[in-house]
């Protein structure tokens, strides 16, 4: 495989710092771009240095506030910019990850500016790949605090198929080293499980005592979900990783750290 110059936009996040050790393991020239590094889609700055004589550009880009305009303003200004720099750099494929059901909840402001990302790449003369994965494993602790009214979490009666971190890097370092698809397909994990088992699963891991109740006027993060709405609708690709050894790592790392504190020099 030949050796190419690959900008990962969001490179020193969750998903970014998994994906730029995986490509540049593979012998690539990888450059981890945010704001933190001078490098920002949102104000264009350092985006031109930053993708000269890149072939491809994985964005995994997040919005700094979650606010229906805010959060619609920058995945449309980013990608914007970013497009628009690529098309003078000469990059040859463009790969976003975005979320499974931008198109099904439309009352959730998050993926209605998710679903506008994903239109503007659409319409590029860019090569693309746009990867629509479910909920991260990692993210299951927000999503119940999100969802807490004093002591208990409500969550709607839905089912979520979450997937590893790692698992989603995985495929995006997969996809950034092939050809373009010019179309959609989702990734999740490999099984669904209703909200409440769940939460109620990751909330007793860390012996935390808030009670996890089904309420069908539950949202999610303000948008109204349907059952299926946030596991992939046809055929997806799946993570490898099963919830239950998710949770043993978690454990024996927790364990780890535990010993660690306790030892004294």
């Amino acid at each position: 495989m030949d050796e190419m110059k690959i900008v990962i936009m969001g490179g020193t996040g969750l998903i970014g710092s998994h994906l730029v050790r995986q490509l540049k393991q593979a012998g690539h020239e990888v450059i981890p771009a945010s704001p933190s590094t001078g490098v920002n889609s949102l104000t264009g700055e350092g985006l031109g240095h930053a993708l000269a004589g890149a072939a491809v550009v994985v964005d995994v880009t997040n919005a700094p506030s979650f606010e229906d305009r805010a959060v619609l303003n920058f995945f449309e200004t980013s990608t914007r910019n970013l497009l628009a720099e690529e098309a003078k750099a000469g990059v040859e494929h463009h790969i976003a990850l975005s979320v499974v059901g931008t198109e099904r909840v439309p009352s959730l402001g998050y993926f209605r500016a998710k679903r506008a990302q994903e239109a503007l790449i659409e319409g590029t003369p860019i090569p693309y790949t746009i990867v629509q994965a479910t909920q991260f494993f990692e993210f299951l602790g927000a999503i119940a605090n999100a969802a807490t009214q004093g002591t208990v979490v409500r969550v709607p009666p839905a089912l979520i198929q979450p997937i590893a971190a790692a698992d989603v890097a995985l495929a995006l370092a997969q996809i950034a080293v092939a050809q373009p698809t010019n179309r959609t397909f989702a990734i999740a994990g490999p099984e669904a499980f209703r909200f409440e088992a769940i939460i109620k699963q990751v909330l007793m891991v860390h012996e935390d005592p808030r009670q996890v109740v089904e309420d069908p006027t539950a949202s999610y993060f303000g948008g109204m979900l349907d059952e299926k709405s946030l596991v992939p609708a046809g055929e997806a690709l799946l993570g490898s990783t099963r919830f239950q050894a998710w949770i043993n790592q978690l454990t024996s790392k927790a364990e780890a750290s535990e010993a660690v504190v306790g030892v004294h020099f």
